[in-house]
């Protein structure tokens, strides 16, 4: 690959964050899109997103892997529930997941298949759990929090170090996700324009902020 390219796609970011809480699992991101970490190319871009009624899915890296890689699993993910006739548990789902993040960057490619997920989902019985899968296709169950791969994974998680606590409510999370995603926008250049906060409980997902970020001028 060629050295400027592959300089360039290591350097594409963003900022989420996942709460596992007694109630339930918050995950949270911010908007910027950015391109070779230094270009702006969008200000309005949802990275966490619901593929279904019960799986939300949030990436850090290359945009079209995130972006081909969703589109695979809601298609697979169907498929599986015809065949099962069934809705799969959260985990089978990111097994799923994890095997086609495996299988992609296994594919010989001139271009590195470069994309960490964080896959919240939410189970028939109404228990809701969170998975990080790192690029190479393994997967972790997170038992507290995550910031998976994101650019501003450093000041999300020393935030959370000091600030979770194990019987966080979900009403309590959206405030502690929306606080450690702006930790990361005020130290991290790729990150920024806004919070987008989903919540994955008994009652289903919800779309619950749409915070946008914006700069205000004035005299000192």
């Amino acid at each position: 690959m060629d050295k400027e390219i592959e300089k360039n796609i290591l350097k594409t970011g963003t900022s989420l964050v996942g709460l596992v809480c007694k109630d339930g699992v918050v995950m949270a991101g911010d908007r910027k899109a950015t391109a070779g970490g230094s270009i702006i190319v969008s200000k309005n871009v949802r990275k966490v997103v619901p593929i279904n009624d019960y799986l939300v899915i949030s990436g850090t890296g290359s945009v079209s892997d995130i972006e081909l890689t969703k589109k695979t699993i809601k298609a697979e993910l169907k498929l599986k529930e015809l065949r099962d006739k069934r809705k799969p548990t959260v985990k089978e789902a990111v097994n799923l997941i994890a095997a086609i993040v495996y299988q992609n960057i296994r594919q010989p490619s001139t271009m590195v298949f470069m994309a960490g997920l964080m896959v919240g989902g939410v189970n028939s019985n109404g228990t809701a759990e969170l998975y990080s899968v790192e690029p190479a296709g393994s997967v972790s169950k997170v038992e507290d929090f995550d910031a998976n791969f994101s650019s501003g994974m450093p000041y999300i998680l020393g935030m959370l170090e000091q600030n979770y606590k194990k019987d966080l409510t979900v009403k309590e999370g959206i405030v502690l996700a929306a606080d450690a995603i702006k930790s990361a926008i005020e130290r991290d250049t790729a990150s920024g324009y806004g919070v987008d906060i989903v919540t994955l409980t008994k009652d289903g997902i919800k779309y619950v902020s749409n915070q946008k970020g914006e700069w205000v001028y004035s005299e000192e």
